[in-house]
């Protein structure tokens, strides 16, 4: 590795100034509501642009770039759903759950809320939902560290080890510092990294081919079904591209920048803003897949997730192309390191300070945050050390995982006043437990994506055991009717 080469110094620079970020941060956070949820101090455009950069991550520029450039525009299908989804999470959800979450004893995790809406006194909505949480935020890191790994392997020409600890070192360096103000931070700086890196690339291919029409003609030259919207794709594939829009309402580091937003006014804008990054975002993503059909059509990659790190490299002179690595990895830290702060807030919040120490400081408590950071880490750098991981592959079980077990129960909760606490937690173990069991099938009616089966079969449980079993509790029906009151004024 040449520590001298453009490359390495522009890729330094980013680095240093994440690192610097997370030294700033650390002095704003003075106790656990600042490390989990900043205070609760969010604006909009923060707030839009680190759920976008946490939401997307290492899979907007390597894994759905790499899908459409191995299966073409079929996959556009996957965007497609995780638009509407997200809108319908952020018009639905994001303002219920800020006013609630915080109305329901200022809950700053989501074990918490769970606890809290239901005023669920054996404590075991907690601990359930935050194993779910430790499980399969371990496998979400996971892909995150693999999307690491592989690109500073391909940039620097390092082995896949060493590339997989560098890149946990340094996201774990500033989330352990910093917090959630770190962390969101340096999510809104990656997300307009993102932004520009998925603009510039294809585009330079296009305007370097002579526009759309010849790289269309390219495509279908080397590859004739890659232009075709609905090639390989049956009804059971379409569902299942479609349905990673219902994944959104589960997602805990998602869940979290709603929960930490300034007010509900704050919201509104955020969603605008949101949602406008991430139709220009998946449109790069998009082209950049079927920029590399065009580009690497005589030659094909070996590992289809480099496309995007291999275009940067052979189109750009160095400085520009460190810069386009470091949006990649970006893209990679920006949902890592959400996924470790809200882990590690789970085991300090719902578990040490629940069940060890209930009379901890707010010093130990931070304290125990950071360590759990560190050890969350190590077990995700234990499933990455697989080096035949796919990033795709470890996102969207993860990404099942949390849709199917936390969607229902999170909207359920925020729109149904006579919902229980054991139809939560019923929800929430079958559509975890539906989502582990379907993703060991295949063939069949099993080739749908796990988290459709995970989701309508939780929802489902959810209505019947509350229609079967009303046992309502009085606190919860009155705290829900105090919240409908907050938010229709």
């Amino acid at each position: 590795m040449n520590f001298a080469s453009p490359l390495f110094i522009t890729f330094s620079i980013y680095l240093l100034m994440i690192l610097f970020l997370g030294i700033v941060a650390y002095r704003r956070t003075h106790n656990l509501d600042d490390y989990i949820l900043g205070g609760r101090k969010l604006g909009s455009v923060v707030t839009a642009l680190s759920v976008g950069a946490s939401d997307m991550s290492g899979w907007l520029l390597l894994g759905l770039p790499g899908a459409i450039y191995l299966s073409g525009l079929s996959e556009i299908w996957i965007g497609v759903g995780l638009l509407i989804g997200a809108y319908c999470n952020w018009l639905f959800v994001s303002r219920r759950l800020r006013v609630y979450s915080e109305h329901a004893r200022n809950s700053l995790t989501l074990p918490d809320y769970f606890e809290n809406r239901f005023n669920d006194e054996t404590k075991i909505l907690r601990i359930v939902s935050a194993i779910v949480i430790l499980l399969f935020f371990t496998f979400y890191t996971a892909s995150g560290l693999v999307g690491g790994a592989i690109l500073f392997e391909t940039s620097f020409g390092i082995d896949y080890s060493t590339a997989l600890i560098s890149g946990a070192f340094i996201i774990v360096s500033y989330t352990f510092i910093g917090g959630f103000l770190a962390v969101v931070w340096t999510d809104a700086i990656q997300a307009m990294l993102m932004l520009a890196a998925l603009i510039i690339a294809p585009l330079t291919v296009i305007f370097g081919n002579g526009g759309i029409g010849p790289v269309w003609q390219q495509m279908q030259v080397f590859n004739p079904e890659s232009t075709q919207l609905f090639s390989n794709l049956n009804l059971l594939g379409f569902i299942s591209l479609m349905a990673w829009g219902l994944g959104y309402v589960g997602q805990p580091h998602i869940l979290a920048r709603f929960m930490a937003a300034e007010n509900t006014k704050k919201l509104v804008s955020a969603r605008r803003i949101a949602m406008f990054w991430m139709v220009l975002v998946l449109l790069g993503s998009v082209a950049t897949g079927m920029a590399g059909i065009a580009y690497f059509g005589q030659q094909p990659l070996s590992n289809p997730e480099t496309v995007f790190i291999t275009l940067s490299q052979q189109l750009f002179n160095p400085w520009v192309a460190g810069i386009i690595t470091a949006a990649i990895l970006s893209a990679i830290m920006s949902t890592i390191d959400s996924q470790l702060l809200v882990s590690s807030s789970v085991i300090s919040e719902d578990f040490y300070r629940v069940f060890v120490r209930p009379e901890a400081t707010e010093k130990e408590l931070l304290m125990v945050s950071r360590i759990a950071v560190i050890i969350i880490a190590i077990l995700a750098l234990v499933i990455a050390s697989d080096r035949e991981s796919r990033v795709l592959d470890l996102v969207s079980y993860a990404w099942a995982g949390f849709g199917a077990s936390f969607g229902p129960v999170i909207v359920f909760s925020l729109f149904w006043r006579n919902m229980t606490a054991l139809s939560a937690l019923a929800g929430m173990i079958v559509g975890s437990v539906t989502v582990v069991l379907w993703s060991n099938l295949s063939g069949g009616i099993f080739d749908l994506y796990e988290i459709v089966p995970g989701f309508v079969l939780a929802s489902i449980v959810i209505i019947a055991i509350s229609l079967l079993k009303p046992t309502v509790n009085k606190q919860s029906v009155q705290r829900f009717e105090e919240v409908e009151l907050i938010i229709n004024s």
